[in-house]
């Protein structure tokens, strides 16, 4: 049997390993990036190839963590996509306004630098009182350093530019402060945004809301997987709720149609279909 088809095998039973053993199910994810990953953890483990991290991977309880920040790479930065930030500040927030109180969850939040983003919007539009943000992700590490909200001043000048663009009313430094290489969102915004762990391959219902955001991660699920979670966001949204997708995402071979209808496509901002927008 030719090397890559033994390696398909291997990286197959580690999939089916790490579900059996852990309940992480990655086998419908998209199938070149997961190699890549795989692969490159095999390296990094200096394993002579894939099969021989599986015994780890079922005896060794504190790999686990391991495993799933190397499967689930974090891939973020602030106001990201300026014309969507744009586009939610000016078709989206002002239906939120119309309640006395609304959840928004953002799924996949990696390091969290989006959620923050959102909370700056919101506050700039007068709705942070009102709003109560749930940012959830696989990875725990990820996790932690979102809700610590800690990130390299270096960035500065990029996520200046994208709040800008998006529509930013003031001044970044308007909601940081800064220190020795590393600035901090000020606590304001952090105490609005519950950060937990959530598998959307396998975890159900999160909260009712009226937005969910989920940039960029459908885009590592087959047509399968993505169907699972396109539902799953629309069990979760109230009627009319809205859905913002990544710009790089495409939902042509998932049937969509009776979950959501376009709201903008380019922003890829839905809302829930079968009702008035």
């Amino acid at each position: 049997m030719e090397p890559a088809k033994i390696q398909d095998i291997e990286i197959g039973l580690f999939l089916e390993a790490l579900f059996q053993r852990h309940g992480y199910d990655f086998r419908n994810y998209a199938k070149a990036s997961l190699k890549r990953r795989i692969l490159a953890m095999t390296a990094a483990a200096r394993c002579r190839n894939v099969a021989e991290l599986i015994p780890r991977l079922l005896h060794d309880e504190d790999y686990l963590a391991e495993v799933l920040a190397q499967l689930s790479v974090p891939v973020t930065e602030m106001f990201r996509d300026p014309p969507v930030f744009k586009s939610l500040r000016e078709t989206v927030l002002p239906r939120l306004a119309t309640y006395p109180r609304f959840n928004i969850w953002q799924a996949g939040c990696a390091t969290g630098e989006e959620v923050y983003s959102l909370a700056i919007m919101l506050e700039e539009e007068g709705l942070l009182d009102k709003a109560q943000i749930y940012a959830t992700d696989i990875n725990d590490n990820a996790l932690q350093r979102a809700e610590d909200g800690i990130f390299p001043v270096r960035c500065l000048e990029e996520y200046q530019r994208n709040y800008k663009a998006a529509g930013g009313k003031t001044d970044l430094a308007d909601y940081y402060v800064a220190n020795a290489g590393f600035f901090r969102i000020h606590e304001r915004l952090r105490k609005k945004i519950v950060f937990a762990h959530h598998n959307l391959v396998s975890d159900g219902v999160f909260c009712e809301v009226q937005l969910i955001l989920c940039r960029n991660v459908l885009i590592y699920f087959d047509n399968t997987l993505q169907r699972r979670v396109l539902k799953l966001f629309h069990d979760s949204l109230v009627r009319s709720g809205f859905l913002c997708l990544g710009t790089r995402e495409s939902l042509r071979s998932v049937e969509t149609e009776q979950l959501f209808a376009p709201v903008n496509r380019e922003a890829m901002i839905f809302h829930k279909n079968g009702e008035n927008s």
